[in-house]
C-alpha cells in the first residue's frame, strides 16, 4: 500500500471512484491505528438518505440504517426486526412506499425491548382522526393495508431512547374497522 506525501498533491487518475477502492484514515481513539474503509461504506455513512427495501425481511442495524429513511417497497408484506434497544438516540424511519396487501411488521429484537408512543390514523369514515396508544407490553407494529394502516406514504419514526424502549410514533391512513397496530408478538 502506498501513500501521498501531505505536500504533493494527489491526481485522481481514472475518471470515477469504485465502491472497492479504499480510504485509509488513523483511529484516534486507539493511538492512532490504521484502519481502511471502502467507498462504499463512505457512501452509506455520509449518504444517510434512503435505503429501499424490497425484500420479505429486513433486519436493521445501527450501522447501516440509523439516520436513513428506509422505503418499504413490497406489497406481499415485509418483517422488519429493529436492532436492541440500548438507549442510544437512534433514530430509524420508515416510509410505506407501496402499500401492503399482506401483513407487514415492524418488531422489537427481544421481548424484553418495548415501544412507547402512538399511531395517529386518518380514517375513511367521516374524515376522523383516530389515535392509538402502544400499551406498556407492546414490541410490534402490524400493518395489513386496511384496518391496521399500511397504506402508502404512512411514516413510522422509531427512537431508540433508553435500554429495552423505543420511541415510537406511525402517522398514516386506515379503512373499515380501524384498530390499533400494536402488540405484543414476540417471544
Amino acid at each position: 500500500m502506498g501513500f501521498y506525501n501531505q505536500d504533493e498533491e494527489p491526481v485522481q487518475t481514472t475518471s470515477s471512484v469504485a465502491d472497492g477502492d479504499t480510504v485509509v484514515t488513523a483511529d484516534v481513539s486507539s493511538a492512532g491505528t490504521i484502519k481502511s474503509l471502502t467507498m462504499q461504506g463512505v457512501r452509506e455513512f455520509a449518504n444517510r438518505g434512503i435505503t429501499n427495501c424490497t425484500a420479505a425481511t429486513l433486519t436493521v442495524t445501527a450501522a447501516l440504517h440509523a439516520g436513513h429513511t428506509i422505503t418499504l417497497n413490497r406489497a406481499g408484506g415485509i418483517a422488519v426486526t429493529l436492532p436492541a434497544a440500548t438507549g442510544t438516540g437512534n433514530k430509524y424511519r420508515f416510509v410505506v412506499g407501496t402499500t401492503f396487501t399482506s401483513s407487514a411488521t415492524i418488531k422489537a429484537a427481544s421481548a424484553t425491548d418495548t415501544f412507547c408512543g402512538n399511531a395517529f390514523f386518518i380514517s375513511d369514515g367521516a374524515a376522523a382522526v383516530l389515535g392509538y396508544i402502544a400499551g406498556a407490553t407492546a414490541d410490534t407494529v402490524t400493518f395489513d393495508g386496511t384496518t391496521t394502516g399500511g397504506y402508502v406514504g404512512t411514516v413510522v419514526e422509531v427512537t431508540d431512547i433508553a435500554s429495552t424502549l423505543f420511541q415510537v410514533e406511525v402517522r398514516g391512513s386506515a379503512t373499515g374497522t380501524e384498530a390499533t397496530p400494536f402488540s405484543a408478538t414476540v417471544s
